[in-house]
């Protein structure tokens, strides 16, 4: 089967995302080498959409991936479509950046097609994926997402992602960062995993995927 020419959508950018997409998400018991295997047989099967997160805890493996299917031939840099996601923790403003180049570097890329805030809400900055009390609760941050947007758009300009979007946001806080004042760029995309119903009545006043 071969994805590499299938269907792809045009984003409000003027980039190109393709339809579909290879996740790289495992549960904790799974070995991470094998993210790199399944990455691997992805690309050779025709994927070129590579979907990943810092959540995930596995960007080395499969950044290692694509980097040996470019090796190999198999597949150009400028083929593969890869999005990462930036985590709950890191959505204070002068995280975002930092937390875009440790992905790079885990990846050891020189840039990201998609670039998406994973979760709207934001917890305790840290090394910890979810940041957790003695009492076994998760801590949360207080964050004002106009802020973390303006540093996406940074991360942007300097070249780090050609394109930022959010996840799992609602149609109140997309129409949050669609008002906002001096709003440069528009989220391109909101991935969502719950009742996508609930947001077909609003997405056609804006150009998102």
């Amino acid at each position: 089967m071969d994805l590499k020419h299938s269907h792809s959508v045009k984003l409000n950018d003027g980039h190109f995302m393709p339809v579909l997409g290879f996740g790289t998400v495992a549960s904790d018991d799974v070995p991470k080498s094998k993210a790199a295997e399944a990455t691997k047989m992805a690309i050779d099967v025709g994927f070129c959409h590579i979907d990943a997160a810092y959540a995930y805890q596995n960007e080395k493996e499969v950044g290692q991936a694509i980097r040996d299917k470019i090796a190999d031939g198999t597949v150009k840099r400028e083929v593969i479509f890869y999005t990462t996601k930036l985590w709950g923790t890191f959505l204070r403003p002068e995280l975002v950046q930092p937390a875009l180049e440790r992905s790079l570097r885990n990846l050891q890329l020189d840039y990201v097609d998609l670039f998406i805030i994973h979760i709207p809400t934001a917890t305790k900055p840290g090394e910890e994926v979810i940041p957790k009390d003695a009492r076994d609760k998760v801590i949360f941050d207080t964050v004002d997402l106009h802020d973390t947007w303006e540093a996406l758009e940074k991360c942007k300009d300097a070249g780090l992602t050609k394109s930022f979007g959010v996840s799992n946001f609602n149609h109140k806080l997309l129409e949050m960062i669609l008002n906002k004042p001096g709003l440069k760029y528009k989220p391109v995309c909101n991935q969502v995993r719950p009742c996508p119903w609930l947001l077909l009545c609003f997405y056609p006043s804006y150009p998102l995927s």
